[in-house]
């Protein structure tokens, strides 16, 4: 689904808020004790220089984070009536195998070869793989000091856009074809194209401080980032593989 849709706001409610709570309403009416609700970082803005930190205002722009926030917001009020615990995720951009949008088309173009103008880009991002978003779950599902926290959650391995191309392209077995293009270009040409927010995505930076479920929950990562784009990548080259058998 496009955020550029006219009932964009309309159907991320329904899914991520109404679907949310009314699951949640029976998970508690069942006698579930505990809920994880996977929100996104996205409810505290859009990124900035500096980490975001789970206590920060939210800040949530367009239909899929507000939907998120929206959700948080009934989960407390549930919480409160009925006492079912709550656990909140806040997590960056996720990657693994099935990975889709964006990520998926870096890295069909960097398996092609395809020169990207990104070279010349110093930010910093956070991201998360799939298997550590699936153990981060796992310790809150069952940790006591989870109980009615939200967290922010990554692979503790911020990277820059040209530094994640490097290591997209190393996992893939392909040289990383980057040309330093100036970034004021590229938002200028980003504008003309009325792609501004594809743009500010690779171009601005976004961290999390995960800093508080590592100490609290004694969590860490198991996986490296480079673990996980090798997976990433092993599964895009299947998928590839089976497409070509298939045609």
């Amino acid at each position: 689904m496009q955020e550029a849709e006219d009932d964009a706001a309309v159907l991320y409610r329904q899914v991520n808020t109404e679907g949310t709570l009314n699951l949640a309403r029976q998970c508690a009416a069942g006698g579930v004790r505990r809920f994880v609700f996977l929100s996104t970082v996205k409810v505290l803005g859009e990124g900035r220089e500096e980490p975001y930190h789970a206590n920060d205002p939210a800040i949530p722009i367009g239909p899929y984070a507000i939907s998120k926030w929206e959700a948080e917001q009934g989960l407390q009020e549930i919480a409160e009536h009925t006492g079912m615990e709550v656990v909140i995720l806040r997590p960056p951009l996720v990657y693994g195998p099935g990975a889709r949008a964006n990520f998926l088309r870096m890295m069909r173009t960097i398996d092609k070869g395809i020169p990207l103008p990104f070279g010349a880009i110093q930010n910093r991002r956070s991201l998360l793989y799939v298997d550590n978003l699936v153990d981060a779950i796992r310790v809150c599902l069952n940790h006591p000091a989870a109980t009615g926290k939200t967290y922010l959650v990554s692979d503790v391995d911020d990277v820059s856009t040209p530094e994640l191309i490097r290591r997209m392209a190393s996992a893939l077995g392909r040289p990383a074809r980057l040309l330093p293009v100036p970034c004021r270009w590229m938002r200028f040409v980003g504008q003309l194209l009325g792609k501004q927010a594809v743009v500010n995505r690779l171009l601005d930076s976004l961290t999390v401080d995960s800093q508080p479920i590592r100490e609290e929950l004694n969590w860490s990562p198991p996986y490296s980032m480079q673990t996980g784009l090798v997976a990433t990548a092993e599964w895009y080259r299947k998928v590839k593989a089976d497409h070509a058998t298939r045609t």
